[in-house]
């Protein structure tokens, strides 16, 4: 089964051009290896409100399967990623967060600083990971297996009978 899949940048400084996105091309890159087809992406600012209408706009307009967010995740006051997720969805999902910060603790002991949610809303996952591109890919790379068979049960899909290989 393929899924569909936009990924959305949250940057001011990407935004403003003043830094390359590296972060959103990775997860992209990695999505493709692993099937999915990607719908869309997006670069906005650190806005709660433009946050808010693009995970909107990616579960009931694109109705993306699967909606990866990159940056935002800090202490910073501009970090606000995590809080409009959470504004957003119906479900939350704290198994995927808490296992992609288990996994980063075991390369950085600042893991446990990030502050990426996930959750459902509608029939689309949201995941949100940092904004590196080393820590997306590490944190992504550490949950895409269980966010596939996630996808099946989102979907009703006999996940029963998925191969976790």
């Amino acid at each position: 089964m393929s899924y569909t899949a936009i990924v959305i940048t949250i940057s001011d400084r990407s935004f403003k051009g003043v830094r390359k996105d590296s972060s959103g091309p990775a997860l992209c890159e990695m999505l493709k290896e692993n099937n999915f087809e990607i719908i869309g992406t997006k670069l906005i600012p650190d806005d709660p409100d433009d946050i808010k209408n693009t995970l909107i706009w990616a579960c009931d307009t694109a109705k993306a399967d699967l909606v990866l967010t990159t940056g935002g995740t800090g202490f910073g006051t501009r970090d606000n990623t995590p809080e409009a997720t959470k504004a957003v969805i119906e479900k939350e999902c704290p198994g995927i967060p808490e296992a992609m910060r288990a996994e980063s603790f075991k390369i950085t002991p600042y893991a446990c600083l990030s502050r990426e949610t996930a959750g459902i809303r509608k029939q689309s996952l949201i995941i949100n990971c940092p904004g590196s591109e080393k820590a997306a890919k590490e944190n992504f790379g550490a949950v895409i297996k269980a966010v596939i068979h996630g996808l099946a049960m989102v979907h009703n899909i006999d996940h029963e009978n998925l191969k976790m290989g």
